[in-house]
């Protein structure tokens, strides 16, 4: 997955800017802090050279910054994969079972402090059961062994911590209701998916809505999309666009201001979430019926 890296260079030197003006450094005088020349802060500062994470957590420690999870992204950005510990970088044990595009995405999901979605054709894999999920990768991935389907699984639902976490991932979901005609698994299995849609549903910290067949065309029907947000950091948020064989990442403010007046679109056009609870409660006595 591309991240657009010059972009994030300009957006990590405009973070290390401000934060060296915190500190009440002059780039001179940081630079000869950490033994550096003055262009070496003024190059990264501008984005015109990329920097080491080992660098990057260098001129944190002059600057005193002890947020952890700020230090974690910030290193994140200086792109490499190595930024940080613990449940961020959890996924470290799969890389070689995962693809890039799908470990760049699981960091974005990890740091992020909102998630926005539109998904139109499956259930996100954060709301999704274990069942479900191995369903749909038994489906869409082909040639892999039991272990490895597997352990697939076993990442889709440990990505779901997020939602357990403190403080948890805010996580808005607008449903196109094709995802809840499509019986993924079966009936039985499908069952249980939307009984666990109703559970989370209930969530503080998850907002759930239907957009229902009955609200006609709508601009999700292009691409499902997905906009992550972050803390302490502002200006990054990003797009992420799904494809069948990569992943397309959008940083510019004139596509996130798209598609973030397309989400708040399609969340007005959407039922409220008090009325896609009722909705699901609905189908989910339809398929106790078929069972």
């Amino acid at each position: 997955m591309r991240y657009g890296p010059a972009v994030r260079r300009r957006q990590l030197g405009a973070e290390l800017r401000s934060l060296r003006g915190q500190a009440g450094l002059t780039s001179s005088e940081a630079a000869a802090r950490l033994g550096w020349h003055q262009s070496k802060v003024s190059r990264i500062e501008t984005g015109r050279s990329g920097v080491k994470t080992p660098d990057v957590r260098r001129l944190l420690d002059l600057y005193e910054v002890r947020d952890t999870r700020l230090r974690d992204l910030l290193a994140a950005l200086a792109g490499t994969d190595d930024a940080g510990e613990g449940r961020h970088h959890w996924w470290r044990a799969y890389r070689d079972l995962l693809p890039a595009a799908y470990r760049d995405f699981i960091s974005l999901e990890s740091q992020a402090s909102r998630m926005r979605t539109l998904e139109t054709t499956v259930v996100p894999g954060l709301l999704q059961t274990r069942d479900y999920a191995l369903a749909m990768t038994r489906a869409a991935v082909a040639g892999l062994s039991d272990e490895q389907v597997d352990a697939l699984v076993e990442v889709r639902l440990a990505r779901q911590d997020v939602l357990r976490a403190d403080p948890p991932l805010q996580l808005s979901v607008v449903l196109d209701e094709a995802v809840l005609r499509r019986p993924v698994g079966g009936p039985k299995v499908f069952a249980g998916q939307l009984a666990r849609l109703r559970e989370v549903s209930k969530l503080p910290q998850v907002r759930l809505q239907v957009l229902p067949f009955t609200s006609g065309e709508h601009v999700g029907l292009i691409s499902p999309f997905v906009i992550f947000s972050f803390p302490n950091i502002s200006d990054l948020d990003v797009v992420v666009l799904d494809h069948l064989t990569s992943s397309l990442c959008l940083e510019r403010k004139e596509d996130l201001r798209a598609y973030t007046e397309a989400f708040n679109s399609l969340q007005d056009r959407a039922l409220s979430p008090e009325e896609s609870e009722k909705f699901i409660a609905g189908l989910s006595d339809g398929t106790k019926e078929e069972q």
